[in-house]
Order: structure tokens, then sequence, then C-alpha cells
């Protein structure tokens, strides 16, 4: 070993080493390869996820959560001795927006998802989520990654890593955005783990799949001769860790090409959405205003954007892809500090695609094996947000405290709440979910302890969930 071996050894400590010799290992990871899927811990009732982040932070009681304490007390100070009502001094809010009773479980929901309302007896509305920061930075970290700081795997990183992915020619995790979200590539990152379980980013505001996924395609060289010479690049790789020993970032290298040489061959038509019908399409709302169809996005979100992301989505499940992300939009959308009513056209863009996704993997049988989740980083509070940057005095502040998830397929109970905050929807106050709590919940539907899905690095075991989280059984069917 030379020298600047050992110090690479020495300084990515006793973790290092541990992967050093896992992969080694002639057993199950080197025989099979890190992407081929494997058993998980105990049976699972999910085979898939989807998860449609709403970044930005979706007001709860505009949405799933109604109080009508609001109407009762609108324009007055929230009763009790709250800090932050205090500290804010903003009076309390009703919601612009009625509700209605939907479904044979009569669960009532705002009249801007009154298309995702017609599957309400799918899904479990979870009105008691909260998180430990109300800043978006941190919370979209937590929500995707478990941890307030930057530097660690995200959720769907984990899943491949602890299952890999039924279909060899598409990665195993796909996040989809029109845009950037805040954040940005750290909530799709793989991290400490090996490089091939980072999420593939697509963007996902074009039709053309050519432009979703460039340079896909070799125009110069013929797939033969691809095929070549990735063949002598792996040959001359492995000849080099032979020489070397392991080394996790070449491995991940060569299985990255991999995967890229494979996908020419199912991607783009996977990406597709000219394949739809003209009315499969239109049930999603894949439509666009020809006044924005040059436009580039810069606060965007703009029609037809998150029901592509929600559409190809529901092609990649088909084709066997392990987890899907799609994010709402650039930056956070749904960040209503000025004007609730904003919420109202969000609503329209997000519930239609929402309620054809449900619908479509309903009818398919695909939802009893795919695990939907529906949520942003946090909520919004219930009195309206004060202070000199305001410029329209009826928008909210961020809310960490008390916010609402909903889940759909995979094992989940539908029909049904869980948990509740208190009269105004500030604060979760029966069965409180933290973020690891969801956390764990998703991976145990998946057949995954997790206490148990560990990766060695630095000198400790890490985990998706850290040292806390508890799986909500309630919930499950």
């Amino acid at each position: 070993m030379t020298r600047r071996e050992a110090l690479r050894v020495a300084g990515g400590g006793f973790g290092m080493v541990g992967l050093a010799g896992l992969l080694a290992d002639s057993g199950r990871a080197a025989a099979i390869g890190p992407l081929e899927a494997h058993a998980p811990h105990f049976p699972a009732r999910a085979k898939n996820v989807v998860f449609l982040f709403l970044n930005g932070g979706p007001s709860q009681v505009d949405t799933f959560d109604p109080k009508p304490a609001l109407d009762k007390f609108h324009g007055t100070p929230m009763p009790g001795a709250d800090s932050a009502a205090s500290k804010e001094k903003g009076n309390l809010l009703r919601s612009p927006f009625s509700f209605k009773k939907y479904g044979q479980s009569g669960i009532e929901v705002s009249e801007i998802f009154q298309k995702t309302a017609e599957c309400i007896d799918d899904i479990c509305v979870v009105r008691s989520m909260h998180t430990d920061v109300p800043a978006h930075p941190q919370a979209i970290l937590q929500m995707n990654v478990g941890r307030l700081i930057p530097g660690f795997p995200s959720w769907g990183s984990w899943l491949t890593y602890g299952l890999g992915t039924e279909n060899r020619n598409l990665p195993g995790f796909i996040a989809l955005c029109a845009g950037v979200p805040d954040v940005g590539a750290q909530l799709w990152s793989s991290a400490f783990l090996p490089a091939v379980h980072q999420g593939t980013y697509v963007p996902c505001d074009e039709d053309d799949p050519e432009k979703m996924i460039q340079f896909l395609r070799n125009s110069q060289v013929s797939r033969t001769e691809q095929r070549r010479q990735l063949d002598l690049l792996a040959k001359l790789n492995r000849m080099e860790m032979d020489r070397r020993g392991p080394d996790a970032q070449l491995e991940g290298r060569i299985q990255s090409m991999e995967v890229a040489y494979r996908m020419q061959s199912e991607a783009l038509e996977a990406f597709d959405i000219s394949k739809e019908s003209a009315s499969t399409r239109q049930r999603y709302g894949v439509t666009r205003d020809p006044n924005q169809a040059e436009m580039k996005i810069k606060s965007a979100t703009r029609d037809g954007d998150f029901a592509r992301g929600c559409l190809v989505a529901r092609r990649l499940i088909e084709r066997g892809v392990r987890v899907v992300q799609v994010y709402f939009g650039n930056d956070k959308p749904w960040d209503s500090h000025h004007d609730i009513l904003v919420h109202r056209r969000l609503g329209m863009q997000a519930d239609q695609p929402i309620a054809a996704l449900l619908k479509d993997l309903k009818a398919s049988g695909l939802l009893k094996d795919t695990l939907v989740v529906i949520g942003g980083e946090f909520g919004r509070r219930p009195w309206v947000e004060s202070g000199g940057r305001i410029n329209v005095q009826n928008g909210r502040n961020h809310n960490n405290a008390g916010f609402t998830y909903l889940l759909a397929g995979g094992g989940v109970k539908g029909g049904m709440t869980y948990g509740a905050t208190d009269d105004f929807g500030y604060k979760a106050i029966d069965k409180p979910v933290h973020v690891n709590d969801l956390h764990a919940t998703i991976l145990h539907l998946m057949g995954l302890d997790h206490t148990k899905l560990t990766y060695p690095y630095s000198g400790r075991n890490f985990r998706l969930t850290d040292v806390a989280g508890t799986v909500v059984k309630d919930i499950i069917a």
C-alpha cells in the first residue's frame, strides 16, 4: 500500500476499512450487484414508493385539517399564552376555502383538493406531523434525509441500498422536478452510501424525452461500439481495483456507466408521455398556457409541470422503478407568506394530477404495492403573518409544530385520520408523528427495519432515522 492510499483509508475512518471488507467480500453484494433486487428484512406491504413533495409548506388548515374555531375567533389574538403567537402579533385567520365531507369515511377536505377528495377512502390523513425547525433549508433537508444538516443520504438512497430495484435498465431512484427545489441536489444525494444509490435528477418541464434526458444517446457511436468501450473500461477499472484494493467511488462510477448504457433501451420510452392517450394527458392536466410555453422557470410553477411529473411517475412505477419523488416546482412554490389565496392556484395544479395518479394506480392494481406519500417540509401558522416585508396581510408564516401528510396504498389504511392538532391547527397534540417516525414507517412498509438498515461510516453505523423513529403501526392495514 502506498503512503497516499494509507492516508486515504485512515482519513475515511474505520468505516472505510469496513466498507473495503464488504466490497472485497464475495458474498451477496458482490455477486448480484448493488442495484439488483434483494429480499427485505421481513415480508413487505409495498414494493415501490412515490413521494409527491409539495415544497414550500402547504397550509394544513386550508387543505386537510379544518378548524371551525378559526371562523369563531377570526381577527382576534390566539387564546392562551402561546409564545409564538404572542411574539408574532398576528390575529387568527380563518380559511378562505370551504370544506366538505367526502367518501364513506366522511373526512372533510378543502375545496382546493376536490378531486383528491374523491380518493379519500384510499387515503390516511395524518394530521399530527411535526418537525424540528421552521426554516426551509433545514426542514426540507430533514424531510428528505432525516437530518437538519447536509452530508447524509436521502431516504430514496437508503431504500435502494436496502432493496435494490426491479428494473436494471432504469435507475432505482428518480427525482423529478420542473426547476430545482430549495437546497437542490442534496435532497437526492447518496452521501456516504455507494454512489450508485444516488437519485437521478430529471427535469419534468419538457414534453420531449430527448430534452428531459439530454445526451443519453451518442449519435456518433453505435450501441455495439459503446458496449465494447464500456467493457474495456470495466476491465481497466477492475485491474486498477485489483492493484489498489476496493474503491467505493470507482465501483459507483462503473455501476453508473452501466445503468446509463442500459437506459438507452428503455428510459426515453418511459419518459415519453406522448405514448399516453390524449384523454389520459387531459385527466392528469398536462396542459400549458401558450403564453407560458417559451418561459423559463423562475418562480414557477407552470400549468402542467407537476402533472407531467405525476404521469411520468406512474410510468416509472409500472416499469419497476423502486423510488420516484416528484417535487412540485422550482424553489418553494407553496410558501404563501403574502397571500394564502395563492393556495387556490397551487391546489388547481396539484389536485388533478394527484387524483389521476391515485386512480390509475388503483385501477391497475399497483396501488396495493405502491406507497404514495404527499406533503411538504412543514405547514403554516393559523394566524395572519405580520411584519413590514409582507405586502398583503392574509398570508401565513411557517409552522413546524403541527401539519398534515397524506399516505395511500402500500399497506396503509384508507379512509382514516390519524392524530390531531389543537383547536386552531397549530400544534400536534394527539398522537404526534415526527419526521423520523414517518421515515421509520415508510421503511417498515417496504419490509425494512429502520434500526437494522445501517451503513458503517467514519467509525459508527448510520441509519436514516439516526437514534430515533417509531413505526406508526395504527395506520398499517
